[in-house]
């Protein structure tokens, strides 16, 4: 809706002299000119590479951080009972190192803490990671915090080493901040050094903006203070806390790192995109193959401004390419629910995998193709005699089986005024059995075409089976009645029985060895009424003994062809009402003639 108070403003500026014919953009208003590219920023030296060659074979050290970095970007952040339920969720989904919290931040990641201290509800298989600031006295309010975990337990310290931040946050030169951060390294040291159980992890907070040999010199101090070792490995974590180029840059950044860090067999290279332009997942994806071998991220990516690389998308991602996430996602809607609940955030439609909409397809066309894809997957297990769950997937539009996340097929096609045949008869199929031959799945996608652009609202299966009942087994009242119908057999004869009143004259006729169409048919034409049948299609109203028979017949008359059904507890029963159908029809016409 325009608004006259709206401060949008039209390009208007001189079209590039260097722009071809086709594009007519102009310059805008917009002050672009105060902004520096990534390489005008930081140096970015990486000119020989190998990660476009290689391909992702195995998941990563999957870290979710949704109880810290996550927790710190929610309006209200969470309490102890929403904490563990997120928890408790990612437990039961197979992550094996999770943050858990900011204990020096809050009496709540404290108390948090020391929970998973004093229960059981961390199995002893799972690694706790603990977030601290390189300060003396909140590194000792996280180490009193982890006393008693006799899981093992990740330390983790970060500093932000950016110029920008190193200039207007901390005010500390170069030197100044590598001191700094050594002497958190040592604090670390002293206070928790001596526990079996403890590993540390370093993060340079904004390191896609901080100088490569820079970040490298102080890696390789920190590795050299903790003593890194294959046995005990530390974590380098490699953030692109603000994201700020494209993902090949960071891809070029980390490998840059993987190629020249000092004790490399003892560090466990990691990552933690964030998506401010919204290429978190690209990013993390191309950091793997330059060889990042851990991703902090949160599940359907919760995070500060537009969030963390959301590692539920990263693992289906691997999925969707035939490649173990090692996490399970069986159940995407509770999975979605509990973050959702825990967060108290919902999930958008449109988000890949999650969303409720990411399986349907409101096109005519992409119904059509899903609809004949579903039948082939299902006739090609048939086939190979294996069952559907076991057979290579292949339908069109679907990157994978919704059946692997826990989804039904109920809601893959939906019916709108952009929607088409394929899908409608799809709809009938599933929902109610009703098989609609093509011509007829042409008749019925125009008759709710007509009424999706009268409304203009989404038809749902119920709504399309009444229109269906209203289209071809409603027919107007005229002067003709079914009095009598049977069928029986003598002597290995089968004789048809028919009468039916014709504006209130009776017709009887018997006939054998005739079916019933062919009967009643012989029957109307004695009457006048010819009824010229083009095709006849018998399915059923429903599944199981106790559903109606439907007969769909398609017939000519002058005006063309047309579609009637009939619906009967007996398949003769419903052919016949189908004719009947059609010579009502051709009545009623001549009538209104």
């Amino acid at each position: 809706m325009h608004s006259s108070a709206s401060r949008i403003s039209a390009p208007t500026g001189p079209i590039p002299n260097n722009a071809p014919h086709w594009n007519r953009q102009r310059h805008s208003q917009m002050p672009s000119h105060r902004y520096r590219d990534v390489y005008s920023r930081v140096e970015v030296p990486l000119t020989e590479r190998d990660w476009p060659s290689r391909r992702l074979t195995a998941a990563p050290l999957w870290v979710p951080v949704d109880l810290r970095d996550g927790n710190q970007a929610l309006s209200e952040p969470m309490d102890p009972d929403r904490k563990r339920v997120f928890f408790e969720l990612m437990i039961r989904m197979g992550y094996k190192e999770i943050e858990v919290g900011y204990p020096s931040a809050s009496q709540t990641d404290y108390d948090f803490v020391r929970r998973i201290a004093t229960t059981e509800i961390a199995p002893e298989d799972v690694t706790i990671v603990v977030f601290t600031p390189a300060r003396r006295d909140l590194i000792q309010r996280t180490v009193d915090s982890i006393q008693g975990i006799r899981n093992p337990v990740v330390i983790h310290l970060y500093t932000a080493t950016a110029p920008a931040w190193r200039d207007v946050v901390l005010g500390k030169s170069k030197q100044q901040l590598k001191e700094l951060i050594l002497a958190g390294g040592r604090d670390v040291l002293e206070l928790a050094g001596h526990l079996p159980n403890v590993r540390f992890e370093f993060s340079p907070e904004v390191f896609n903006l901080t100088e490569p040999d820079y970040v490298i010199d102080i890696c390789d101090a920190m590795t050299e203070l903790w003593t890194a070792t294959p046995e005990r490995p530390v974590i380098l974590n490699l953030p692109a806390t603000v994201e700020v180029a494209t993902p090949n840059v960071y891809a070029d950044q980390i490998e840059y790192m993987h190629k020249r860090l000092a004790r490399r067999d003892s560090v466990i290279l990691s990552v933690h995109p964030h998506n401010d332009r919204g290429t978190g997942i690209a990013c993390a994806e191309l950091a793997m193959l330059a060889g990042a071998q851990r991703v902090e991220g949160c599940i359907f990516g919760n995070g500060e401004r537009t969030g963390n690389v959301d590692i539920a998308v990263l693992a289906l991602n691997l999925h969707a390419q035939g490649i173990d996430p090692m996490i399970d996602f069986s159940d995407i809607d509770e999975v979605r629910r509990t973050v959702e609940y825990s967060n108290r955030l919902e999930i958008h439609p449109r988000h890949p995998y999650a969303g409720d909409l990411v399986h349907t397809a409101f096109s005519g066309t992409h119904q059509d193709a899903i609809k004949k894809g579903l039948a082939e997957h299902r006739s090609r297990a048939a086939l190979d005699l294996r069952p559907e769950r076991e057979t290579e997937w292949r339908v069109p539009y679907l990157p994978i089986d919704p059946a692997d996340i826990g989804r039904s097929y109920d809601a893959v096609i939906r019916v709108n005024s952009q929607s088409g045949k394929g899908g409608i008869a799809y709809l009938l199929e599933a929902d109610y059995g009703i098989e609609l031959p093509r011509r007829l799945q042409i008749d019925f996608a125009r008759r709710v075409q007509e009424h999706t652009d009268t409304n203009g609202l989404e038809v749902g299966a119920a709504q399309l089976l009444e229109l269906f009942d209203r289209s071809y087994l409603r027919v107007e009242t005229s002067g003709l009645e079914l009095l009598d119908f049977s069928v029986e057999t003598r002597d290995d004869v089968a004789r048809t029985r028919i009468r039916v009143s014709v504006d209130d004259i009776e017709h009887t006729g018997m006939y054998d060895e005739l079916g019933p169409a062919e009967a009643v048919t012989q029957l109307l034409a004695g009457a006048g009424i010819s009824v010229d049948i083009r095709s006849l299609h018998q399915t059923a109203l429903g599944a199981g003994n106790s559903s109606d028979a439907l007969t769909l017949l398609e017939y000519n008359d002058s005006s063309g062809a047309h579609w009637v059904a009939g619906r009967d507890r007996s398949v003769l029963s419903a052919t016949v009402q189908a004719i009947l159908s059609a010579a009502r029809r051709q009545l009623a016409a001549l009538e209104r003639a």
